[in-house]
């Protein structure tokens, strides 16, 4: 058993893993293509079956490791839905199960540690989205409400209703086509449109979306310095253990050299 843990924890292991992801990652990617099913269609599933059965036999190795510990990591449940979804049968009709294949490709940040760290950091950072969401919802609401009645009588198809008024003012906040498309032909009809869309991306582009960067960031500074408090205790334990050590060789040699006095 320790030899199979050894071998499931190893650089090479999980080098190997990570290569049969980009290689089917690439496969799947391939399958798309009309020119490259003609000429290699068998060739590519053919390893995409093979890459399958890597991450089966994968999931099967950590089951009998960690047994019921395996299900304790997020990550392990990760990489186990998504390796069972791809299971699932294919058959006509069922078009969109297939296109699931390519989910396996995620499973890169599963086994790579700078990837896992990003995402750790945007799960500690998902209470104060919530909180900077809400606001920013708050500000489309009155922007959609404002929009609809200033101007929904003139441009229907963009400021008709409330729902419209969202989604034209969510292009506008993305800066699609916000000028040329939408707010010049506004201010045609009324000039001093401008104050409300300048106003409403100032808000929401920069400076509500700022937020998120921010709290992304302080979340991923929180996250280093938690890692290198564990690994500052883990050094700092293994310094107390190796001293220990030694205090105890130091008192055997003392009482050795008493001996032979």
């Amino acid at each position: 058993m320790n030899k199979l843990e050894r071998l499931v924890e190893s650089n090479a292991f999980q080098r190997f893993v990570i290569a049969v992801i980009v290689i089917n990652a690439i496969t799947l990617g391939l399958e798309t293509s009309p020119t490259a099913m003609a000429a290699a269609g068998g060739l590519l599933y053919a390893l995409d079956r093979a890459a399958l059965a890597v991450f089966v036999v994968e999931i099967a190795l950590k089951l009998v490791v960690y047994r019921h510990n395996f299900f304790r990591s997020g990550w392990n449940v990760f990489d186990f839905l998504v390796v069972a979804i791809t299971l699932l049968p294919t058959g006509e009709g069922l078009s969109v199960l297939r296109a699931l294949r390519i989910l396996r490709a995620l499973r890169l940040v599963s086994v790579v540690p700078s990837m896992r760290k990003v995402v750790n950091a945007l799960l500690r950072a998902i209470p104060g989205m919530t909180s900077v969401l809400t606001l920013l919802l708050l500000v489309f609401y009155v922007g959609a409400v404002m929009s609809t009645k200033l101007f929904g009588a003139d441009f229907p198809e963009w400021f008709g209703s409330i729902g419209a008024s969202f989604y034209t003012l969510f292009q506008v906040m993305t800066l699609e086509s916000w000028s040329m498309g939408i707010v010049r032909p506004v201010m045609e009809v009324h000039p001093f449109a401008w104050m409300f869309f300048v106003v409403f991306i100032l808000i929401t582009t920069f400076a509500v979306l700022n937020l998120f960067i921010a709290i992304v960031v302080d979340a991923m500074n929180t996250t280093d310095h938690a890692e290198g408090e564990q690994t500052r205790a883990l050094v700092k334990a293994d310094h107390d253990e190796l001293m220990a050590e030694l205090r105890e060789l130091r008192t055997e040699i003392a009482a050795m050299r008493a001996r032979d006095r």
